[in-house]
């Protein structure tokens, strides 16, 4: 309400209709209504240059008014207003300070008094003309409530933190008793539809001067329907006064509904006002007084109505924001994989708590990826931002990481791979998402591989923090001396692994944050995380349902930040389950490892899958005898599957092609691709490992 022709609201003048008017310390008009237009003699160009005090037969009365607000006290008296061409109109004025900077300002509100003789509907009591100031405490207490309203209301972005404050504002300053009915539609963020009479509302917010709500009326979080004269009021926008309840109530009295709806004890007279935007009505707001009390009025409606507008737009506001959070929330979501997953290598689960804003939704995610021999991938990670675009870009980030682990490189190699990926996005596409592209840069991640047979964990990290490792045995954590490396995108400094050695049981958590030292979140998350991490090393209790509780724990306190969490405890394939030889690069080692893989598939009970299997080792310990030389890994494993690996010297990489019918070779691969279920290819430090997997033949 600061510029020179913003108007609050605009409408032709009536008589009891207020004009409003905020002006500075030397009286001039800064922003009106359209009924102070019209009052003050203004133009379409508005009242910029007027002088208020200029308009008043006494000054000094005006002058008075305008000490008493300096002081900080809201001020009420009379005064006579010449009319532009002519006449007299009586005024009842108040006057308030508003809060805010440049400079004091004030808040006028101007209401002609009741007679028949002057034109254009405006009275006038020429007897109080120039006469002593005369304080009005009902002016002077509604100027207070607009100002107290001005500054509470709308301040929250939360539904029904608006509304209570909107009853705890009213009672008992200006009602024994209040209530807020919102539209369901209002409390999850939708548009609300177009209302019609019995669209069923829930009570959001009660007050009571006694302190406790009556019995007889609808509490919070029940259901209310509102009957055929307060839905009319609803629907013309207009505020409703029932002055008198004791007919009323002799009325109803075989309506129960209507009577707990309407009737609380004691209770004189009724005020209800419609919340509405211009597009649809989000709720309603009832009043009401107790015998010794005087009942409400045209006034206290015309105030009610003020009020109602300002509690509107909070609401409003807050329900796209609720709505744009929500949305944030379901994206973020749906981009995560299951909360628990369950192989051999690990038994995992993650959980995600959002911010406590819409600002700080969105980026953190996590991910258990299966890998080939049994092993898996654990990841966690969160891209620069908030809101839909970093949710959209946490869900890019993950894509890529999923499509660069089917290729299984080490973890350091991934992340270098990731590193450039998101250098080149931020560097090519600037004009199709600048959000996006910048949510990338900057981006964390931490990447972990575990291998059950072996029991060895590589840890790399793109500028993330480090795991908690709690250990089985002793239940205590053990510090994870983890060099990250620079974030995604920001830096050319290779990433460094280091290597874990875990034990059965053993358990991981990985976080996304925020856990940088001094943050606000970090203690109480870290304490969380350890706990938890104890919790599910020194039980056996389902990592589900320890996720949950660390959730629980993440949501106590209002979050700046999001964080999501991965717990997995490490398992580790029993030695009876695998077996490993080393062949020369003899070409009869070819027909002895057929031997060795028929014998052990018949001591594991697996002789169906002996000819797949020894025609499988046979081609590729084949290609490895030609090719790559020895020394020859041999590796079988029964799990989930039966995984079958070959590893040799050479890094030169396998690739299937389609044999011509000339062709004497080239297809090993292709024969190997159509009786195993998966097979590839992965870099190791010595050379490459070629592994299959084939599905267990049903019991």
């Amino acid at each position: 309400m600061t510029g020179r022709d913003n108007r609050f609201r605009d409408g032709p003048v009536e008589w009891g209709q207020p004009a409003e008017l905020v002006v500075d310390a030397t009286w001039r008009v800064l922003a009106y209504t359209g009924a102070a237009l019209d009052l003050l003699g203004g133009t379409a160009d508005g009242l910029s240059g007027r002088d208020l005090a200029s308009v008043f037969e006494n000054p000094s009365a005006w002058a008075e008014l305008v000490r008493e607000a300096e002081r900080g006290r809201c001020s009420g008296g009379h005064a006579v207003l010449r009319r532009p061409g002519g006449g007299r109109v009586n005024m009842d004025v108040g006057v308030s300070a508003l809060a805010g900077d440049g400079g004091p300002r004030f808040l006028v509100r101007l209401l002609a008094t009741e007679d028949s003789e002057l034109e254009d509907g405006f009275g006038m009591r020429v007897n109080l003309a120039g006469g002593p100031l005369v304080p009005d405490p009902q002016v002077r207490q509604r100027l207070d409530l607009l100002q107290r309203a001005a500054v509470r209301i709308g301040g929250s972005l939360d539904v029904v933190r608006n509304a209570r404050e909107l009853v705890d504002l009213l009672v008992p300053v200006f009602a024994d008793l209040g209530a807020v009915d919102l539209i369901e539609a209002v409390l999850d963020g939708r548009e609300p539809g177009e209302y019609v009479p019995g669209t069923p509302m829930r009570r959001v917010a009660v007050a009571s001067r006694a302190g406790v709500w009556p019995r007889e009326l609808y509490g919070l979080g029940d259901t209310v329907r509102l009957g055929d004269i307060e839905s009319e009021h609803l629907r013309r926008g207009t505020a409703g006064v029932l002055p008198n309840l004791e007919p009323l109530r002799g009325k109803l009295a075989g309506d129960p509904a209507r009577l707990r709806l309407m009737m609380p004890p004691d209770a004189t007279s009724l005020l209800v006002f419609p919340l509405q935007t211009q597009q649809a009505v989000l709720g309603a707001v009832a009043l009401w007084r107790c015998s010794g009390r005087a009942p409400f009025d045209r006034a206290d409606a015309t105030l009610a109505d003020e009020l109602g507008s300002r509690l509107s737009l909070g609401l409003d506001n807050a329900r796209r924001y609720t709505r744009e959070r929500r949305t944030v929330e379901a994206l973020q979501r749906g981009l995560l994989p299951p909360g628990a997953v369950r192989m051999t290598a690990a038994e995992a689960s993650g959980t995600y708590a959002p911010a406590s804003t819409a600002a700080g939704t969105g980026g953190s995610w996590y991910d258990v990826i299966r890998l080939s021999a049994t092993r898996a991938a654990l990841v966690v990670g969160k891209v620069a931002g908030h809101g839909m675009h970093a949710a959209g870009a946490m869900g890019r980030l993950r894509s890529a990481v999923q499509t660069l682990a089917d290729l299984d490189p080490p973890p350091e190699e991934l992340l270098g791979h990731l590193d450039d990926l998101v250098t080149r996005i931020t560097e090519d596409e600037p004009h199709r998402s600048a959000s996006v592209a910048g949510s990338l840069r900057g981006a964390t991640c931490l990447y972990a591989v575990y291998d059950p047979v072996t029991r060895r964990c590589l840890v790399a990290s793109a500028g993330h923090s480090s795991p908690v490792l709690v250990r089985a045995e002793q239940g205590e954590v053990e510090e994870v001396k983890l060099h990250p490396g620079p974030s995604l995108g920001t830096g050319t400094e290779p990433f460094e692994p280091v290597e874990l050695h875990l034990r059965s049981g053993d358990v991981l958590a990985l976080h996304s944050g925020p856990l940088t030292p001094g943050g606000q979140d970090a203690e109480s998350d870290l304490a969380a995380l350890d706990a938890a991490a104890r919790t599910a090393a020194l039980t056996r209790r389902p990592l589900t349902e320890i996720a949950d509780r660390v959730l629980s724990c993440l949501r106590q306190e209002p979050r700046e930040e999001d964080i999501a969490v991965l717990l997995a405890r490490v398992g580790q394939v029993p030695p009876d389950c695998t077996v490993f030889w080393q062949l020369p690069a003899d070409p009869a080692m070819v027909a002895h490892a057929r031997t060795l893989v028929a014998a052990q598939l018949a001591h594991w009970d697996l002789a169906g899958l002996g000819f797949t299997t020894e025609l499988i080792v046979s081609e590729l310990v084949t290609n490895a005898v030609r090719y790559a030389g020895g020394p020859i890994g041999l590796r079988l494993t029964r799990d989930q599957r039966l995984v079958c690996e070959v590893s040799d010297p050479s890094q030169a990489q396998p690739y299937l092609r389609r044999a011509r019918l000339s062709d004497e070779g080239g297809r090993g691969l292709f024969l190997i691709a159509q009786l195993a279920h998966r097979w590839g290819s992965r870099y190791t430090p010595g050379g490459k490992t070629i592994w299959t997997e084939q599905l267990l033949d049903p019991v």
